[in-house]
């Protein structure tokens, strides 16, 4: 099983065009994208918000996605 980044926004970048052979490689990327944040940082809302899915889902995601579009 591989694994993909997805922005909650949609907006695709250097780190939703990848693709992982585990869940924990692709949580090791967004862990050191946002090792610098600290919780009681107030600028948290101008960093895209990411999640990670199986590819299968996630690309199930995006045909959906394109046919509610249409």
């Amino acid at each position: 099983m591989k694994f993909r980044i997805r922005r909650h926004d949609g907006i695709e970048d250097e780190v939703t065009v990848r693709e992982f052979e585990t869940y924990e490689e692709a949580y090791d990327l967004l862990e050191s994208i946002y090792a610098d944040i600290c919780c009681s940082d107030s600028d948290y809302e101008d960093r895209p918000y990411y999640d990670i899915f199986d590819s299968n889902e996630c690309n199930s995601l995006e045909s959906s996605s394109k046919y509610k579009l249409s």
